[in-house]
C-alpha cells in the first residue's frame, strides 16, 4: 500500500466489520486498525489483516483519517460521536441509530466537528440503481408520484438471540434490519422530499414461535425466548409533493421472497430487482399506433459495497464530505422509522411537521 494511501480503522470487527475491511484491502486502503470488546475477534481481526486491534477507540482515532462503524444499533451513537469529536470521519452502517434520540445525538456532534458522517445505504451504489437515477435525471419518468418499495423474506430472521432479535441491542426488527434500506432506497428514487404523514403497522407473528420452521438462518437459532422486536411492517408514506411510498419489509411471512421496487411516474415506470440486480422500463406511446413498451436494461452486476466504499474513500481523500448518502438523508431515513413505530404503537397515522421528533403528533 502506498503511503498516501487512506488510513481508515474499523469499529465492530464481525462479519459486517470483516465484510468491509476485506473490500477497504482491495482499493489500497491503510487498514490502521481495528476495535471490539471481544478479545477474540481483535485477535482474528489483527492476524487476517496484519494490523492493530484494541479494546477502546481511543487509540484509533489518533491514526484514523476515517472509520467504519459496524457495530450493533445501540453503540452507533459512543462510536460515531467519539471519531466526531476526534475530527474523524466516519462511514455510519445503517440505521444511523437504534433510537431518533441517539441519531439526533450524532447530528449534534456532526454539526460540532470538522469531519463528516456517511450513511451506510450500500443499495443506493448498484450499477441498475445508478442506470434507473441516470433515466430520471433526464426526465425519462416525468413526474415521479410512488414507489412500492418491497424487501421481503419467506424466511429470514437473523439468528434468534443475537443482538438483532433483541430490542435493547438493537431498538426494532425487521423495519430497522431491512426495512431501512427499502425507505432509503424509495425516498431516493423519489430524490427525498419532505415526509409529512406516516401509518404503519408492525407485527411480530413468527420469532417468538417455537414451531418456527426455516431452512437457513443468519447466525445461531437460540430459540423464541430472545426474541422481541418486529418481524413484519406495512407502512404507507405520503410526501409534501404528493408523492407516496407503500413499503412491505419482512423477515418472515407466508408468501413468496420479493425484492422489488416499483417506481410510478407520469410518463414511465421502472421495475428494480434488488437480489437479481434486473431493471425493466415501462413506458407508453402513439407513435405509428398506440402501444405498450418494456425494456429490459442489461449492466454488469457490481459489488455495491466496495462501490459505497469508492465513494468514502474519495471524500476522506478529498476532505469533502460526499454527496451520497448524506447525515440528513440518513436522519429523514430515521425519523421516518422512528413514525413508523409510534404509528404501529398508537394505532393511528402520525404526521410530521418538523425537523425533529418531537413534531410528530397523532392524527386523530
Amino acid at each position: 500500500m502506498s503511503s498516501t494511501s487512506p488510513k481508515i480503522g474499523i469499529i465492530g470487527l464481525g462479519n459486517i466489520g470483516r465484510f468491509h475491511a476485506d473490500r477497504l484491502v482491495d482499493h489500497g486502503a491503510d487498514i490502521v486498525g481495528g476495535v471490539d470488546i471481544n478479545p477474540d475477534a481483535r485477535t482474528a481481526f489483527a492476524d487476517a489483516y496484519a494490523t492493530s486491534a484494541y479494546e477502546k477507540a481511543d487509540e484509533l482515532f489518533a491514526e484514523a483519517e476515517g472509520v467504519v462503524v459496524g457495530t450493533p444499533n445501540r453503540y452507533h451513537e459512543e462510536y460515531a460521536t467519539m471519531a466526531l469529536e476526534s475530527n474523524t470521519n466516519v462511514l455510519l452502517e445503517k440505521p444511523l441509530a437504534h433510537t431518533i434520540e441517539s441519531a439526533e445525538a450524532i447530528a449534534e456532534a456532526a454539526a460540532d466537528s470538522e469531519a463528516f458522517v456517511m450513511t451506510g445505504f450500500e443499495n443506493r451504489f448498484a450499477n441498475s440503481v445508478e442506470v434507473l437515477k441516470g433515466f430520471q435525471r433526464d426526465g425519462r419518468f416525468g413526474t415521479a408520484h410512488h414507489v412500492e418499495a418491497n424487501y421481503i423474506r419467506r424466511r429470514g430472521i437473523p439468528g434468534r438471540g443475537s443482538w438483532f432479535t433483541s430490542q435493547a441491542s438493537s431498538g426494532g426488527g425487521s423495519l430497522i434490519d431491512i426495512g431501512v434500506h427499502a425507505i432509503d432506497l424509495a425516498l431516493y428514487f423519489l430524490d427525498f422530499p419532505e415526509v409529512v404523514e406516516v401509518s404503519a403497522t408492525t407485527r411480530s407473528s413468527f420469532g417468538s414461535r417455537e414451531d418456527y420452521a426455516y431452512i437457513d438462518m443468519f447466525g445461531e437459532d437460540l430459540g423464541p425466548g430472545e426474541f422481541d422486536v418486529d418481524d413484519s411492517v406495512t407502512a404507507f408514506i405520503r410526501c409534501a409533493n404528493g408523492a407516496t411510498v407503500s413499503l412491505e419489509a419482512a423477515w418472515a411471512t407466508n408468501r413468496p421472497t420479493n425484492h422489488e421496487f416499483m417506481l410510478r411516474g407520469s410518463d414511465a415506470g421502472a421495475c428494480f430487482d434488488r437480489s437479481e440486480d434486473t431493471l425493466k422500463i415501462y413506458e407508453s406511446g402513439k407513435k405509428g399506433t398506440d402501444h405498450l413498451a418494456d425494456t429490459d436494461i442489461t449492466t454488469r452486476t457490481n459489488d455495491s459495497m466496495a462501490a459505497e466504499q469508492a465513494a468514502f474513500l474519495e471524500a476522506v481523500e478529498s476532505g469533502t464530505p460526499p454527496e451520497m448518502n448524506t447525515l440528513e438523508q440518513g436522519m429523514v431515513v430515521q425519523r421516518v422509522i422512528d413514525a413508523i413505530y409510534r404509528s404501529s404503537e398508537n394505532g393511528r397515522a402520525i404526521r410530521l411537521d418538523g425537523a425533529s421528533h418531537d413534531a410528530a403528533v397523532e392524527l386523530d
